[in-house]
């Protein structure tokens, strides 16, 4: 757990095991998944080529990625808020079968791209969260710099942010001793059965899973890290102000399109503690995480754990009655007011994958 003020204070606390068999204990540096906190380190690459002139939001995505054969309706805009019509790779059938039975595996992005499931949506016309467009946003770096997303994340963000423990799974050698992920259940008596999701290998959770996530779940690092990452991206220091604009205009759009959790260009709104959130939620299997900066009270905090059934909004929204009080309605969304807020705030949501 990590605790950013913005007048430079930092807290760090850490509880439990990283390893159940051996007893070795957490750190406030043991390295984990960010999972699909690493969507926000792609789109802030997207959006600094958008930023550059390389690319345009309205631009079509089928051309720069001819091998995929996407339609021609779907723009970079569409990948970066959910609102493709693509549906999620991950769920494909007989995915978790391959990813599981081979975990030391790496996939490629034509791997992934196999076990989309073939009914697609209208492009444009419905908000549905999917790992697929951030896979594709990966290949859409590579075919506009020549160059890696992995490499590009280093270059314009990690190194420039002195984020020193975060790195791209996979490609990079791990920067800080990771923990392993675990299943958890309950057994007849009450008590819980836990069991690694893998075994131990230097790519969290397993190597098979996170290569065929591609930009849309490969970051790792530790909880300070990652606080220190959606601070700048959340707080508008990686864009200009005018593209950062466009970061969060997007989330009116698909709220208007039903979104499940408001969702920007790769960032989510949410409320925490009654405060405006934003950052973004990431799971794996024996995985999640919650990584949120509050712009009004000037905080970030950021929970990571090795485990699947509790859910991380809880131990922030604890952490944070500690260092701030519940924020009280504004007059204008007291009960009684001559009318709504004008944009009512949504109510914390599970961390999607």
């Amino acid at each position: 757990m990590a605790i950013i003020w913005d007048d430079g204070r930092t807290w760090v606390g850490a509880s439990g095991m990283r390893s159940v068999a051996t007893g070795d204990t957490m750190t406030p540096g043991t390295a984990f998944a960010y999972a699909s906190v690493s969507k926000t380190f792609t789109a802030a690459v997207v959006m600094q080529l958008v930023q550059e002139g390389k690319l345009t939001l309205a631009q079509s995505v089928a051309p720069l990625l001819p091998q995929f054969k996407l339609d021609r309706r779907i723009t970079v805009r569409m990948l970066l808020d959910h609102t493709s019509g693509l549906p999620d790779f991950f769920l494909g059938k007989g995915i978790d079968k391959a990813l599981q039975g081979s975990p030391n595996a790496s996939w490629t992005a034509a791997q992934s791209w196999a076990h989309v499931p073939k009914r697609h949506g209208v492009p444009g016309k419905a908000w549905s969260y999917s790992n697929t467009n951030y896979l594709l946003l990966g290949e859409l770096v590579t075919a506009v710099t020549g160059h890696p997303l992995a490499a590009e994340i280093r270059t314009r963000l990690l190194d420039p942010l002195g984020l020193s423990s975060a790195y791209y799974q996979v490609i990079e050698a791990p920067k800080e001793a990771g923990t392993l992920a675990y299943v958890m259940s309950a057994t007849s008596t009450g008590r819980w059965r836990i069991r690694p999701v893998a075994a131990p290998s230097s790519v969290i959770p397993f190597r098979s899973v996170v290569s065929a996530a591609g930009g849309a779940g490969s970051m790792a690092g530790s909880a300070l890290d990652a606080a220190r990452w959606i601070r700048a991206w959340a707080g508008g220091r990686v864009l200009n102000a005018q593209t950062q604009a466009l970061v969060m205009a997007d989330i009116a759009r698909t709220v208007k399109l039903h979104a499940l959790v408001p969702y920007g260009l790769g960032i989510q709104r949410v409320t925490l503690n009654g405060y405006t959130a934003l950052g973004h939620s990431g799971r794996y299997l024996g995985i999640r995480n919650v990584v949120r900066y509050l712009p009004d009270a000037g905080i970030t905090i950021a929970v990571l754990t090795n485990q699947s059934v509790y859910d991380p909004n809880r131990i922030a929204t604890a952490l944070l009655a500690v260092v701030l009080p519940k924020q009280r309605p504004s007059p204008s969304q007291s009960v009684g007011a001559s009318g709504p807020p004008a944009s009512p705030a949504p109510s914390p949501a599970p961390s999607a994958s």
